[in-house]
């Protein structure tokens, strides 16, 4: 049977060590590589797998991971000095990629192969 407590996602990426550099250097994560693929680790004995597709990644057209921060506005300020292009959307984000438009603070990033992550209001979602 299907234990769901061992379930973890993932996604592609173009390239394996421009991802690693990506995460680790710009995100400040914290990242293992095993069988030629990486794991980022979120906590909890939780776990992302990113798995190298080469030219025949396509990035992901969705959100494939959010991460809660405690404060939108310092954390995009954060991670743009660090060379994280925050998405700017005609109608919806302001001048600094956030949504300030109804529902949680919320910023969109691409990772470099594409894939879009966002930085999200923590306190909006529940969390203390």
């Amino acid at each position: 049977m299907i234990d769901q407590t061992k379930a973890f996602s993932g996604f592609s990426v173009r390239d394996l060590h421009e991802a690693r550099v990506f995460y680790e250097e710009s995100l400040g994560l914290s990242i293992t590589e095993e069988h030629g693929m990486l794991s980022i680790d979120l906590g909890s004995d939780h776990h992302v797998l990113v798995y190298p597709k080469g030219s025949a990644h396509q990035a992901a057209s969705f959100t494939v991971l959010n991460f809660p921060v405690p404060d939108v506005d310092a954390t995009v300020d954060e991670l743009a000095a660090k060379g994280v292009v925050f998405a700017r959307y005609d109608g919806m984000t302001d001048d600094k990629g956030v949504n300030r438009h109804g529902g949680p603070l919320i910023a969109w990033f691409t990772d470099p192969s594409g894939n879009v992550m966002s930085i999200i209001a923590m306190q909006e979602l529940g969390e203390p």
